[in-house]
């Protein structure tokens, strides 16, 4: 794909991202329901998260693109970096973890992660572009260009890291408020919820190594971005 190509399609993206993250983030105050937007705000969910981590790799795959288009070669190369950085160990497991997820769960039990009172709030198409469009805009990236991944160890070191400080974020708003961020998480006992974050970290690995399969199987191994 041209560079050209690729600007105006990050770019779009971004913008796109920004809009979706803007439209969740700054629901009016009178209208969240109470049981849901407590301590922590928008910000306890993972897909709220995801959404500004997407809006940040198109930010930062777009500024690659500019600079490659007027020739800063140089900086390029480390946005390059950054961004698939960024692709690899963040953005294509979460997208890909939140819409297989959510989705999984919102069919067995919505009221386990997305209770009817956000339908007062969330429209349809918001829903869909936090939970469903995701996914294919994280399979399109890996079409539109190569992604340099990191060595395997370093990669799962980052992605456990971010898991863990998740976690640690979802605890300590248990410990502040005796609600989980997720009704789901009430179902479990201590050592069943361990099991559940570890069990979900699994897949999120899985998808992790399904995206750099993904990747080496339509670039190959030598053909990067410079």
């Amino acid at each position: 794909m041209e560079i050209s190509t690729l600007a105006t399609y990050h770019c779009l993206a971004f913008v796109w991202y920004f809009f979706v993250a803007y439209s969740i983030i700054y629901i009016k105050t009178e209208e969240r329901p109470s049981e849901v937007f407590l301590y922590g705000g928008q910000w306890k969910y993972l897909t709220v998260l995801n959404l500004v981590l997407q809006a940040v790799f198109y930010g930062v795959s777009f500024l690659a693109d500019a600079l490659r288009l007027i020739k800063k070669l140089r900086c390029a190369k480390c946005i390059i970096s950054s961004r698939d950085l960024l692709f690899s160990v963040l953005a294509f497991p979460l997208s890909t973890f939140v819409c297989i997820s959510f989705w999984t769960l919102y069919s067995y039990n919505r009221e386990l992660v997305y209770p009817r009172s956000l339908d007062r709030v969330i429209p349809f198409w918001l829903n869909h572009a936090m939970h469903t469009a995701v996914l294919p805009l994280a399979l399109l990236e890996i079409l539109a260009l190569p992604h340099r991944y990191p060595a395997k160890r370093k990669g799962l070191i980052l992605l456990g890291f971010v898991a863990f400080l998740y976690i640690s974020w979802v605890l300590w708003i248990y410990s502040a408020t005796g609600e989980w961020v997720y009704p789901l998480f009430a179902l479990f006992s201590p050592p069943g919820l361990a099991a559940f974050f570890a069990g979900s970290l699994a897949v999120i690995v899985s998808f992790y190594n399904f995206g750099e399969f993904l990747n080496r199987m339509i670039w190959g191994q030598s053909k990067f971005c410079s």
